[in-house]
């Protein structure tokens, strides 16, 4: 999924809680905040010699102690439009970053809206 669809999707559904479903089925706390959004540029030589390029929006994650704290999308819509200015592109697929004791990287690959709201699925680790 690229910023310009996640966006589109939020802003249609602004008062709707969001979940974040990771690869092994279980969800983010419901309390997590969105401690960043940035654009990402990895320029790498990988293990055979060619170079790679890497490109993305990341969606970092982060879960505290203040339990009651809930993220709408509403919410989420309006800091993805101050991160437009550092994004300089909605073409960009969409990371989530996230991790407990050590932070994983997962590709968002679909939101699905329903009566409880939107659900980041799909999320696939990135290696």
């Amino acid at each position: 999924m690229i910023v310009r669809q996640l966006a589109q999707v939020l802003d249609a559904n602004q008062d709707s809680s969001l979940h974040i479903v990771l690869p092994s089925g279980e969800f983010v706390p419901a309390h997590f905040h969105v401690t960043e959004i940035g654009r990402v540029e990895k320029n790498f030589i990988d293990c055979g010699g060619t170079q790679r390029r890497s490109l993305a929006c990341s969606l970092q994650v982060w879960t505290a102690h203040d339990i009651e704290h809930r993220l709408l999308a509403g919410k989420l819509a309006n800091i993805f439009r101050f991160a437009r200015r550092v994004l300089d592109s909605d073409e960009l697929p969409v990371e989530v970053e996230y991790g407990v004791e050590v932070a994983a990287q997962y590709r968002l690959m679909n939101v699905e809206v329903t009566p409880n709201g939107q659900g980041f699925q799909g999320v696939q680790l990135l290696h």
